[in-house]
């Protein structure tokens, strides 16, 4: 029996990666950082691969070595990469790891001289994000850096690769401007004799929206989870993740009754409270005190109150509820549960961060569709 529980629909996660695959002529990578946006990094990817995807992202260079130990063999990038991380780890399992500035390419190096191999590289360019990525007055000389030791047979430049701003605002102008960059900075590595394999810059808003910006490769993170990456647009994606509890006690209480810390929710009315064990500890987001939708037995109540650690507390009115009901905080929104979105808009956020939150190892995780294995 259990009380709280993360399920995960792997089937959704094939089907959404296969509807983005059918949609390009570009390879696709798999973005699996943040424990698979906490869907489960290593579950996630394998469906991933069977479903089509030939990369996988990262993100950190741990995120990619435990991709590795986990018997995963296809290409992984790993970008978030600060000043003094084992590199070498991640060329001996060669593991692609990304270079915005000539510091970052010495290190690199050494990393692949104390190896005794060539550093696989994604070169990163900055065409308007202001992150990472090397800015455009500094692109040549990385190009130049980078090119003479690819020359010296220390590095290989597997990829040349930006992200963009505002992909998710369709039209947005600074969409067209930054790819214009990047062609430009392609342009400036072709000069130097570095042609990529793999060019990419689409992320899931992207890829949905904009082909030309698809290149060789695509980057598919939210979308592949059945979330839409424009809220305003329904493309079909089938979200991969259920949060439900189970009531552990109600209490009838009388008019005037405050509930949860600080009391900033007083019952209106004579009502029955339903608490329920789900905090912030396991993913809820005390944005959503006194907000956050929640169904029992077909009907959405709203949290009453504060979110704890641990437990929350719904104000179910005369509704029928009753300890061990099942309390869906959402789900695909298949019978009229709260979903993802639902959420996000309750807490003033975005749905990449509800979902990211419920990676929790304390509340298991269970998988629906889970295969074999594959590397």
């Amino acid at each position: 029996m259990w009380q709280a529980e993360i399920r995960v629909d792997l089937d959704a996660i094939r089907t959404n990666l296969a509807l983005l695959r059918d949609g390009t002529t570009a390879e696709v990578m798999a973005v699996v950082k943040g424990d698979g946006y906490g869907h489960g990094m290593v579950p996630v990817a394998r469906a991933a691969l069977e479903a089509g995807a030939t990369w996988l992202g990262a993100c950190t260079l741990g995120e990619a070595l435990e991709l590795r130990a986990a018997g995963i063999t296809a290409p992984v990038l790993a970008w978030l990469l600060s000043p003094g991380l084992p590199l070498h780890e991640g060329v001996a399992a060669d593991v692609d790891l990304s270079v915005a500035s000539l510091a970052g390419l010495a290190e690199m190096v050494a990393a692949a001289q104390r190896v005794g191999k060539p550093a696989r590289v994604h070169l990163k360019i900055d065409t308007g994000l202001r992150r990472s990525g090397a800015l455009p007055t500094d692109w040549p000389a990385l190009i130049e850096a980078a090119a003479k030791a690819q020359t010296d047979e220390l590095i290989d430049v597997v990829g040349v690769w930006s992200h963009f701003a505002c992909s998710d605002e369709p039209g947005h102008p600074s969409i067209d401007a930054q790819l214009d960059n990047f062609h430009a900075a392609l342009g400036v590595a072709e000069r130097y004799g570095i042609t990529p394999r793999v060019r990419h810059i689409a992320n899931s808003a992207a890829i949905l929206t904009r082909p030309d910006a698809h290149f060789d490769l695509v980057r598919a993170g939210i979308a592949m989870y059945g979330l839409s990456p424009i809220p305003s647009r329904d493309f079909g994606l089938r979200p991969a993740m259920t949060v439900r509890g189970r009531v552990m006690l109600t209490k009838r209480v009388p008019a005037g009754q405050g509930v949860s810390y600080g009391h900033t929710y007083v019952t209106p009315a004579e009502t029955t409270l339903a608490v329920v064990p789900f905090g912030y500890a396991d993913g809820v987001p005390r944005a959503a005190s006194s907000r956050g939708p929640v169904a029992i037995g077909g009907q959405v109540h709203r949290i009453a109150g504060r979110v704890c650690m641990d437990q929350i507390v719904l104000d179910c009115g005369d509704a029928p509820v009753a300890a061990g009901d099942l309390a869906l905080l959402f789900g695909p929104g298949d019978d009229g549960e709260p979903t993802v979105d639902d959420w996000a808009r309750a807490c003033d956020t975005i749905n990449y961060e509800i979902v990211t939150r419920f990676g929790s190892a304390r509340v298991a995780r269970t998988y629906d569709g889970e295969r074999g294995t594959v590397g």
